[in-house]
């Protein structure tokens, strides 16, 4: 996925706030951390305000940590 296409993506989770969307955003943060590093991921949110909208950290983009 590129930049543009995430950034656009995630616009729209935005404008609609709420649970489900911030899982949404997530999925599309993962994504662009995968194919395009952390810095990306944590631009997006710092551009899109996630971290207001879903309370996202710059980190949100990142693989979850497994039980043991």
């Amino acid at each position: 996925m590129t930049l543009d296409k995430a950034r656009q993506l995630l616009a729209v989770q935005a404008g609609f706030g709420g649970g489900y969307n911030r899982n949404s955003a997530r999925l599309i943060l993962a994504e662009v951390t995968r194919e395009h590093g952390d810095e990306a991921a944590a631009s997006l949110v710092r551009e899109l305000r996630l971290d207001e909208i879903f309370g996202l950290g710059a980190d949100a983009g990142a693989k979850p940590m497994r039980k043991p």
